[in-house]
């Protein structure tokens, strides 16, 4: 554990950074499988799923949650489901 004050203020904020950037990664998951979803059982709202999909990802890439490549990656992705369902 950190003795100083200005670790333990550090540390603190490094704890609070690590559940937000957990919860965007979470929900960032969460839209590419319901996206995923969708597409296996042929839905109409594919199109909207998709956009919230890149949406969330590149959210996260803008705040250095993943790395830029794994973003476009990702993008690309669900491009090509979307597309692949339309």
């Amino acid at each position: 554990m950190p003795v100083k004050k200005a670790a333990k203020k550090a540390y603190k904020r490094s704890v609070k950074l690590r559940e937000v950037n957990a919860l965007h990664r979470t929900s960032m998951k969460k839209a590419v499988k319901e996206l995923k979803k969708a597409v296996v059982a042929g839905s109409s709202e594919v199109k909207t799923l998709a956009v919230k999909a890149q949406s969330l990802v590149g959210k996260a890439k803008k705040n250095n949650i993943v790395h830029k490549n794994t973003a476009a990656r990702k993008q690309s992705q669900i491009a090509k489901m979307a597309n692949k369902s339309a």
